[in-house]
């Protein structure tokens, strides 16, 4: 489930929020009560995998 980001117009307040995809947008900020929030453009996240098997590349020769 991704986190989306959101912030008050009115009163500045940031959130973050776990969201699924197809749930609707918030509106009513928490801290100030006003149907002023905005969600923010994220850069997302990368996926990193730990552990052995796992490559920094597809494209691992073996030598």
């Amino acid at each position: 489930m991704p986190t989306y980001e959101y912030v008050c117009k009115k009163c500045g307040k940031e959130l973050e929020v776990f969201q699924k995809m197809t749930d609707p947008k918030l509106e009513k900020c928490p801290a100030c009560g006003k149907n002023a929030l905005q969600r923010k453009i994220g850069s997302g996240a990368g996926i990193i995998f730990h552990g052995t098997g796992y490559y920094c590349t597809d494209f691992k020769n073996k030598k």
